[in-house]
């Protein structure tokens, strides 16, 4: 029998999506699954007559696999790629390949990288953006680990890859946990983006009682212009479904309640860690966290009886105004997390390209938008920028918006409704800019409190000063 030129353990739906998509360019897929009434299911219903084999042991998949062996696991974080890992291992052979195509954290993915290749193994840890439908029709795929385990996989990663302007949206990020690293920055990003949007719904509902099937006309009349991307395009699809049940927006039925399964988390955890400042990330990861307070919000709403009546607001001001300030937070959501690669990049000896991630983002992935051509475009021109706020043109598209981005941020506060990656955006953007900042009072009280010290204006050095004594 052929051998297959792919192997995927994992049949959820974006496994199951990937598989079929990897089978649809060209190659032999031979697919695992934990649950063999699942894999069953698979072959005899969505792979029904594709070149895509079931195998039923570890040991008869990895035998299926021509050599180098190529196995994609599609599997949840955490000890099942582990699990999985040591279960191929007693099969596999050097040059063999295992890639970790989930939301894995990067320290693992370096420590998997480092103990299988201590046995001749090569590990792969890549993101995969773009959900189920991405898995199946072209994903945004960002590959970290090894180099040469790199060059084996690239003739599948780049066939079914989303396309943009004809590249594939593939790229090589560096090697240990760089591939993972890129993906949980994207999703802290993608943390930031939606939350801001979310805002801006809100101020429509609640200062202008718009409903759902007008905020969906804005929201696609604001996607055909400068705000084009893949959130402003599901948002308003979203806000245009309506619940045939109820007979209401299906918007209005779900739940004020928000999950979240750590990525972005691990995002501002390790932004703090690097000293890189990420707070549009940060209020994103604490509204969801708030968010998840129902009971207590509902407490609160009774208890804290609060006058925040102010003007009525008119709706194309509010409109423009909220315009303004969507596209200022994406440009420093997207800002914040090239500052988090590009420090990442230079402390973990990445050597990751700020222009291949902003290119390989702009088909496929979630996060992906119009803007991120202008962020490619500061990178091709300028590679070292540690922050594309630093690039002339790109400030300008803040500087030209920062009185409606104000204006917005005011009108909502006066008016009691909470925007905390909108006003985090423009907090970051007014201390980014800022020549001096009020640290050196922090500094003074910290030395008198701890004695530890401050360097000053005027000539080099550490100083410390006994503050009690006149």
């Amino acid at each position: 029998m052929q051998k297959s030129d792919v192997g995927l353990i994992g049949l959820a739906t974006m496994g199951a999506n990937l598989a079929l998509n990897i089978e649809s360019k060209g190659f032999t897929v031979s697919v695992y699954n934990r649950t063999a009434d699942r894999t069953k299911s698979f072959v005899e219903q969505r792979a029904k007559g594709k070149k895509i084999h079931a195998y039923f042991s570890i040991e008869d998949f990895v035998k299926s696999l021509d050599k180098p062996r190529r196995i994609i696991l599609m599997v949840k974080a955490g000890d099942a790629v582990d699990e999985f890992a040591n279960q191929l291992t007693t099969w596999l052979e050097p040059s063999d390949v295992i890639v970790d195509g989930g939301n894995s954290y990067f320290k693992d993915t370096e420590r998997r990288v480092k103990r299988l290749g201590e046995r001749g193994i090569y590990f792969m840890g890549v993101g995969i953006s773009g959900g189920e439908e991405g898995a199946l029709k072209g994903p945004c795929i960002m590959a970290g680990g090894p180099l040469e385990a790199n060059e084996y996989m690239k003739p599948v990663f780049v066939k079914i890859a989303a396309k943009v302007e004809g590249e594939a949206c593939y790229g090589y990020m560096g090697p240990g946990g760089a591939g993972h690293f890129v993906k949980m920055v994207h999703n802290g990003i993608e943390y930031a983006i939606m939350q801001a949007i979310a805002e801006v719904y809100d101020a429509f509902k609640t200062l202008l009682r718009l409903d759902a099937a007008t905020l969906s006309k804005i929201f696609a009349k604001w996607n055909a212009e400068e705000l084009d991307s893949f959130l402003l395009e599901i948002t308003s699809e979203v806000l245009a479904r309506v619940d045939e049940e109820a007979g209401r927006p299906l918007v209005e039925l779900i739940l004020d309640k928000a999950g979240q399964k750590g990525t972005g988390k691990w995002a501002s955890q390790t932004a703090m860690d690097l000293g890189v400042p990420t707070p549009t990330i940060d209020a994103a990861v604490s509204a969801r966290n708030v968010s998840a307070l129902k009971e207590e919000r509902g407490i609160a709403s009774k208890v804290i009886k609060c006058s925040t009546e102010a003007q009525r607001v008119d709706e194309p001001f509010l409109t423009s105004i909220a315009k303004s300030s969507l596209y200022c937070t994406m440009l420093t959501a997207f800002a914040q997390g090239m500052a988090l690669v590009s420090a990442a990049s230079r402390e973990f000896g990445y050597a990751t390209s700020l222009e291949e991630v902003a290119r390989i983002w702009r088909g496929g992935c979630i996060i992906r938008a119009r803007l991120l051509n202008m962020i490619r475009d500061v990178y091709s021109r300028k590679p070292s920028l540690t922050n594309p706020i630093l690039d002339e043109a790109y400030a300008k598209e803040l500087c030209d918006r920062h009185r409606d981005w104000r204006s917005f941020v005011s009108t909502v506060k006066l008016h009691g409704i909470p925007c905390p990656a909108i006003a985090s955006a423009l907090d970051y953007f007014d201390s980014f800019r800022r020549e001096r900042l009020p640290a050196n009072l922090i500094q003074a009280l910290r030395d008198r409190f701890g004695a530890h010290g401050y360097e000053r204006v005027d000539k080099p050095g550490v100083f410390h000063t006994e503050w009690s004594k006149r």
